[in-house]
């Protein structure tokens, strides 16, 4: 017998006798792997978006460096662990629940005002702003020295639905954004507290 029949006859021989075993067939479902979710505080960078409300690109966002804006926080707020994302972060008690405020810079102006403010307006169902819509939908002032977009945003229906009171700053060629979000009565409840806050916001 030549040595390539040989090697024949020995593979069948070989699925002979591992069929001779047990002739149950198990099947296992294995959950497909989820991807993982961009953190927070790099989505409401809008970093890298192109278009008004279109979606991040999922990568890394580098956070702003350099001179740092400094503040003072009201006394009630109470002041959450720091993250890699955030350069703050506080609870803000209010009527019908606490808000989160959250204090994030990155380099450069991260999309635009435009982009930034539909990325907010998407995070609480509301339809993009138009080119020729944004200047109706904000209020620009001076601050210390500091140009400051603020942003108002409520959810539609209820008013208990999440709410956004958000400030814009461009400082030292990055831009910081200053959100508090929570339910829209809690929001709106602090946006006293929230006006004064900006207030103290200065650069170093």
């Amino acid at each position: 017998m030549s040595s390539r029949a040989s090697l024949l006859a020995l593979a069948a021989s070989t699925l002979l006798l591992s069929g001779c075993g047990d002739d149950q067939v198990a099947t296992y479902r294995v959950p497909k792997e989820k991807d993982p979710e961009m953190p927070a505080a790099a989505a409401d960078a809008g970093a890298q978006a192109q278009t008004p409300g279109a979606p991040m690109a999922d990568t890394a966002v580098p956070t702003a460096s350099g001179e740092a804006l400094a503040w003072q926080a009201p006394a009630q707020w109470s002041q959450k662990a720091a993250s890699a994302m955030r350069k703050g972060s506080y609870s803000v008690p209010g009527v019908g629940g606490e808000s989160d405020l959250s204090i994030t810079a990155f380099p450069g102006d991260v999309g635009g005002e435009l982009a930034n403010v539909n990325r907010w307006r998407g995070q609480i169902a509301l339809a993009p702003l138009g080119e020729g819509e944004l200047d109706s939908a904000v209020t620009r002032f001076e601050r210390n020295g500091l140009k400051v977009t603020l942003v108002e945003l409520a959810s539609a229906g209820d008013p208990a639905n999440k709410a956004i009171l958000g400030a814009i700053i461009p400082f030292g060629g990055s831009t910081w954004f200053f959100k508090l979000s929570g339910p829209g009565t809690s929001v709106r409840a602090s946006k006293a507290a929230f006006l004064g806050f900006l207030d103290t916001v200065r650069a170093p």
